[in-house]
């Protein structure tokens, strides 16, 4: 009978920030401001990436992937939150719904991996500068860049396939701007112990084991650098790796500030609380891939010389 009974979904209804209409507004206006900056910034990394001979080096190729992976995870969503202040419709399809939890989890975990991908790349330049040239060739660098994209891609599929075929039915209500793994699969109306423990298995292959090697590659790195005798070497050599390793503290620190900031207990704040937990993740989609053409175009004379020659 309850069954016989059931309305399963068709689409979500995204609640974003409803009932706060004041709010609405001047988030539209700074998140479109900062999805041009994205879109420009990064666009300007690929562009002369590509274009001066000089950056075709595997740094920048990564760096090409990072800004290309940042332009499609902000795509993904942000068109979608700007269409949803500036009308009244607040819903997406069930299909739209798969499309963009696949794009989130792919970029996500791609990142994850390519920015292991580019401390192992200063690793190499700094450790062993004499071998770099062997050690790093293209023969190596694209297979690492493709690797990266494939196994953020497989991951997805498992956990989108996985999201996706669940039932859900009665509720379809979503809590949040877009369609957020944890908010949807609270509208399921089955179990979902697999997609918890696999989701689980996932960030620990895909946080916890990029992290881990990213620490290591960099406490050698440092220590390699102690030992270089000159201050001007020590500096050289830091600010071949600054930028990537500003990169990674704001990527991985918006990521732990938003998952290990301790829940509020008071409930009669609860509704406040929410609000304020997709105002941040919100930021932290939008933030980390405006600051991260600007940290290195701002850091790295490369990247400002290349700029200087394509616009002259």
């Amino acid at each position: 009978m309850g069954k016989t009974n059931q309305s399963f979904v068709t689409e979500f209804v995204l609640l974003g920030l409803t009932g706060y209409p004041e709010l609405e507004t001047i988030y539209f206006v700074l998140v479109l401001c900062m999805y041009l900056v994205i879109l420009l910034g990064n666009g300007v990394i690929i562009i002369v990436s590509v274009y001066d001979s000089h950056l075709h080096t595997p740094m920048y190729f990564f760096l090409s992937n990072l800004s290309f992976l940042d332009i499609c995870y902000t795509s993904s969503s942000i068109p979608l939150f700007l269409s949803s202040f500036s009308t009244s419709k607040k819903t997406i399809s069930f299909a739209g719904c798969g499309v963009q939890m696949f794009l989130s989890f792919a970029m996500g975990a791609t990142e994850c991996v390519l920015l292991s991908m580019m401390a192992f790349d200063r690793y190499v330049a700094i450790c062993n500068p004499l071998r770099y040239p062997i050690i790093m060739s293209k023969a190596s660098y694209v297979p690492m860049a493709a690797g990266s994209w494939i196994a953020g891609c497989v991951n997805s599929v498992l956990q989108t396939s996985l999201a996706m075929r669940l039932p859900f039915c009665g509720d379809n209500v979503i809590n949040h701007f877009t369609c957020e793994i944890l908010a949807v699969l609270k509208l399921a109306c089955a179990d979902i112990s697999i997609n918890v423990v696999s989701m689980v298995v996932a960030n620990m292959i895909f946080l916890v084991v990029p992290v881990l090697f990213i620490f290591v590659s960099y406490v050698i790195i440092i220590s390699t650098i102690l030992r270089i005798p000159s201050a001007e070497g020590r500096r050289k050599a830091f600010s071949t790796c600054s930028a990537h390793l500003t990169v990674v503290i704001v990527f991985y620190g918006t990521i732990l500030f938003m998952y290990a900031k301790p829940k509020a207990k008071d409930s009669s704040g609860a509704d406040k609380v929410q609000v304020t937990d997709k105002i941040i993740s919100l930021f932290y989609g939008v933030v980390t891939p405006m600051l991260n053409p600007l940290i290195y175009s701002l850091r790295n004379k490369d990247v400002k010389a290349a700029v200087k020659k394509m616009l002259c």
